[in-house]
């Protein structure tokens, strides 16, 4: 499971960014379904998410700082909150990874609604899949379908999310990234 932790973190990440219709702020995701291995993960999720609220206040400062450099935060009902910054909102492209390694293989667009695949090689792994977002205002919704192979073999994912825009102010989040640049 450790080792697919790149690729939950890739899934999280696929938020669509296409001119005009991503806006630089802060967003908070609710993941609506994510199976992987045909496992459901969202009992894990709420397992991790009691676990980190059950720590002691301290412990639990330092994690939220931590997560706040990488450009994320819990949000109530412990939906991930992330900041996009204005270079990542303009971009013409899914935004898959906030080093810009993994870029889509192809992307079309109709109306609202924009599909893309991606084939991306990352710290040994090969991530390959299909996405769809559909915009709705300061809403995306999004689904997508995975494979990621790596030394520990074949493992499938899929996963849907909803992404509300919050407003400007990522009230002292860092955009997604920006503590991992080189």
């Amino acid at each position: 499971m450790k080792k697919l932790v790149p690729a939950l973190a890739l899934s999280l990440l696929a938020a669509p960014a296409f001119a005009g219709d991503m806006k630089a702020g802060l967003w908070e995701m609710k993941t609506l379904r994510q199976v992987v291995d045909g496992q459901d993960m969202q009992a894990q999720m709420r397992q991790m998410q009691q676990q980190m609220a059950g720590l002691p206040p301290e412990q639990r400062k330092q994690m939220e700082a931590m997560m706040g450099r990488q450009g994320m935060g819990m949000g109530p009902g412990g939906a991930m909150r992330m900041c996009i910054s204005e270079e990542m909102a303009k971009r013409d492209a899914p935004v898959l990874d906030p080093d810009g390694q993994c870029q889509p293989a192809k992307v079309s667009r109709s109306g609202n609604t924009v599909r893309y695949e991606i084939d991306c090689m990352m710290e040994g792994r090969r991530s390959q899949g299909k996405g769809e977002s559909t915009f709705s205002g300061n809403s995306v919704h999004s689904r997508m379908d995975m494979v990621t192979m790596d030394a520990s073999g074949r493992h499938t994912m899929q996963s849907e999310s909803q992404m509300t825009y919050l407003g400007p102010d990522c009230k002292g989040l860092a955009p997604v990234g920006a503590g991992r640049r080189r």
